[in-house]
């Protein structure tokens, strides 16, 4: 290292070696210690936690990270949004958050002093405490990382659109062997340095996973060279394991990093159209698992070993374990880091950052402080015109993509808002929001090419995943969003949506997170409209896995029409921290509610269709029930049918657009009152209800109804094929001649009729089939059938 490549001088070394001997200790603290916090009397065994919990091997490197960006922070006053990919190293993020007292204005009892440090270490892993992620409960934190591979979609969705903001996202060895982590590189193809902030992505390589060698560390220098600047960027290499060295090279690689950032931003902001995508800086740091630790424990490696990654020093009560640990502890001289209240000395604290400049107190990290309302232009000038329901045929969502491209134009100069797709958007009939912009492109383009340019807002890349974390990093960041997505595929992201709904779950729960956008969900191309894809594209399930989320954070919606879809967009887009999944059907289908109808309906949730309905003034004999575009049309087909094979039938027809209001008001906030139920379904009539998903889910949501047992639920059962719209549903039981012949078997005083109105129906299962099977597609009666 040459004499112009030192840009630390001695009492700044110094104070960075202080600084990070502070944090990593203030780390082994978290995971060791209840009680003896400054090690002012010999370390006994009833000073540490009975189950010893936590990460070390990746902590000491992102503490070395965190306070080399506080220097750049320092000295340019860049905002800079912290992202630990590796979350285990939720030790060093909050120590770091510690030492710059953003922790102790947010948790004023976590003094920032000995009583304080002493409640900071017992709460780590401890009930009633904090997890051992970054989580909602870390300040400067939008990533919890529980699950390995999302943190450089994270970075990239809080980039877009902020163009002041640099996010640092430093990436684990481990977590760089995951699928979503290895898509998310192409992730800067989509990046437009003159209007978005930029990425530093920082490979941390310190060679280990939990019991193996990590991919990326095995491979030779110029292997990895090669495949980073493949991904398009400029790597920087840090390796070592000597402090004093490595502060000067990170200090170096830090100012370069930045330097590049910013000339390509000048660039590109100046007007300057590059002819070629910029290449972006990133930095690989090299340094040992569990750097500073014993080098062995017992005999066996340790320091730069697998058995650093999570307890170096575990079983205390066995031989000198206490002690070695004792040792390593103080090896980092606590008492000349802390004075004698137990506050870090003052040269460490000027280290930190001012106000929100610290990456544990930027708002960005808080994204509902930054959150601004979307302007949502009125949806009903959108109006599908219904004189009568079952007339009028049309394409929902293409009529949704209308109304999208209509908030995209009425947010253009406030740009936050995006719509996300897994190169889907046009299938997914949302074209006219190109009519509003473009696709975001970074990647070669020719003339030819339809709608990609830098300042596109709608997102496509063939990565569910990708989509799904750039949506939560602008979400998280304080922005909007909407992503469609073919139904059956939406389960690629359920790892994903678990983590997010357990953030949401938790930031409500801390009093200083403010709310965040919805995350909105259209799922199109649906099982029952996959019939010439088949079998593989034939899934509702993704409904199953929403309903078990909490209460507050769930919502389903099945819009049985283009108005009604309308109006439950439009409710989402209005929403705050929960997770929105609407299902609606891309192809033409007929309309059954006017606007003003639509409004109500959804506003309630559920309802009875009057003119679909038969008993006003009589019990009914029986319910029929639906939830979905598809169900609906053969609920209503069904109905029909009733009437004219059983005309003196008393049928009440209920459709339900939310689906979670099926559930009791206690056990969710949407959920209908008792009375409210017992009044649409009653509380002793059979009940035929048509779903979209699978059947179990009803079942399972109304189980605490007094009426519940009869429920008799059609929807999907694993059936499916490259077949014929109609097919697919009789394939299933959800068909009309199905439900017709369930209803007619659950009225006994109409038992000598029944005979005739079975015979008609299997007649037509017998009809249908030899149709299809000849023709390859539906009857005409079954094409061309309406309402009316």
């Amino acid at each position: 290292m040459t004499e112009t490549q030192i840009p630390l001088t001695q009492d700044e070394l110094t104070a960075f070696e202080r600084w990070w001997r502070a944090a990593n200790y203030l780390s082994i603290g978290q995971i060791y210690l209840l009680a003896n916090p400054l090690l002012r009397e010999p370390l006994a065994l009833d000073h540490t936690k009975p189950r010893l919990l936590g990460h070390w091997g990746t902590t000491p490197g992102l503490n070395f990270l965190w306070l080399h960006l506080n220097r750049i922070i320092r000295h340019s006053g860049q905002d800079v949004l912290f992202i630990a990919g590796p979350g285990h190293g939720a030790p060093g993020v909050v120590a770091s958050t510690w030492l710059e007292g953003t922790y102790s204005e947010v948790f004023p009892e976590v003094t920032r002093d000995e009583a304080g440090m002493g409640r900071l270490f017992k709460q780590f892993s401890f009930p009633g405490g904090i997890p051992s992620h970054a989580a909602a409960t870390t300040p400067g934190s939008i990533h919890e990382g529980g699950e390995l591979g999302y943190s450089l979609s994270h970075a990239y969705g809080a980039a877009f659109d902020n163009p002041d903001l640099v996010v640092a996202c430093v990436i684990g060895d481990g977590e760089a062997e995951t699928g979503p982590l290895a898509t998310s590189w192409h992730s800067n193809k989509f990046l437009d340095a003159a209007r978005d902030g930029a990425v530093l992505p920082i490979l941390h390589l310190n060679g280990y996973k939990i019991a193996n060698p990590t991919v990326l560390a095995r491979i030779p220098h110029a292997e990895l060279e090669a495949l980073l600047r493949g991904y398009g960027h400029e790597p920087i290499f840090v390796e070592g394991d000597d402090p004093t060295l490595m502060h000067q090279a990170m200090a170096v690689a830090m100012d370069r990093a930045f330097a590049m950032i910013r000339d390509i931003q000048t660039q590109a902001r100046g007007g300057h159209q590059p002819t070629v995508r910029p290449v972006w800086p990133m930095i690989v740091m090299r340094s040992p698992k569990g750097w500073t630790c014993p080098k062995t424990v017992d005999g066996l490696r340790t320091e730069g070993y697998w058995r650093a990654h999570q307890v170096p020093v575990s079983d205390l009560a066995e031989g000198d374990h206490l002690a070695i640990l004792e040792k390593w502890m103080r090896s980092y001289r606590p008492e000349e880091l802390f004075d004698e209240q137990g506050r870090p000395h003052a040269d460490i604290l000027a280290l930190a950052p001012e106000g929100t400049k610290r990456m544990s107190a930027s708002p960005h990290a808080n994204g509902g402080l930054l959150r601004r309302p979307l302007r949502l232009p009125d949806y009903t000038q959108h109006a599908i015109a219904v004189t009568e329901p079952g007339k009028t045929c049309a394409e929902s969502t293409r009529n949704l993509g209308n109304w999208l491209r209509d908030v995209m134009i009425a947010n253009r100069d406030q740009a936050n808002f995006r719509v996300l797709s897994p190169d889907e958007n046009n299938s997914n009939r949302l074209n006219a929001v190109l009519d509003a912009t473009n696709r975001a492109w970074e990647a070669e383009r020719f003339p030819y090419d339809d709608h990609l340019a830098p300042d596109g807002r709608v997102m496509e890349i063939l990565s569910e995943h990708t989509c799904q974390g750039w949506l939560e990093g602008y979400l998280l960041t304080g922005r909007h969003g909407f992503f469609s997505c073919y139904e059956a595929f939406t389960h690629i992201v359920d790892s994903m949506v678990n983590q997010h709904a357990k953030w949401l779950k938790t930031s409500r729960e801390v009093p200083w997170r403010q709310p965040i956008s919805s995350l909105n969900y259209l799922l199109t191309s649906h099982v029952w409209r996959q019939d010439h894809n088949g079998f593989s594209h034939q899934d509702p399930g993704f409904l199953d896995h929403i309903a078990t989320k909490k209460g507050e954070v769930a919502r389903i919606y099945l819009p049985p029409d283009a108005n009604t879809l309308l109006c439950v967009a439009d409710h989402c887009l209005r929403t705050r921290d929960t997770i929105n999944v609407i299902v609606a059907g891309k192809q033409p289908e007929l309309q059954w509610l006017d606007m003003d109808a639509a409004i109500t309906h959804v506003t309630k949730g559920l309802g009875l269709w009057e003119w679909a309905s038969n008993d006003k003034g009589n019990e009914p004999d029986a319910v029929i029930a639906c939830a979905g575009d598809v169900p609906t049309l053969e609920a209503l087909a069904a109905t029909k049918l009733i009437r004219e094979y059983l005309p003196d039938m008393k049928l009440r027809f209920v459709n339900v657009v939310d689906l979670m209001t099926l559930q009791t008001p206690e056990q969710h906030p949407h959920g209908v009152p008792d009375e409210t139920f017992d009044a649409l379904f009653t509380r002793d009539k059979p009940v035929i209800f048509a779903f979209h998903g699978y059947p179990a889910l009803v079942h399972r949501l109304i189980y605490k109804r007094v009426n519940a047992a009869n429920f008799h639920v059609h929807g999907y059962q694993e059936e499916g094929t490259t077949t014929t719209p109609f097919d697919m549903t009789v394939l299933n039981k959800l068909d009309r001649f199905h439900l017709v012949l369930n209803i007619v078997r659950r009225i006994p005083s109409l038992a000598s009729k029944v005979a005739y109105a079975e015979e008609a129906v299997r007649d037509k299962l017998v009809a249908h089939r030899r149709y299809v099977d000849s023709h390859g597609q539906d009857m005409p009666e079954i094409r061309n059938w309406t309402w009316a």
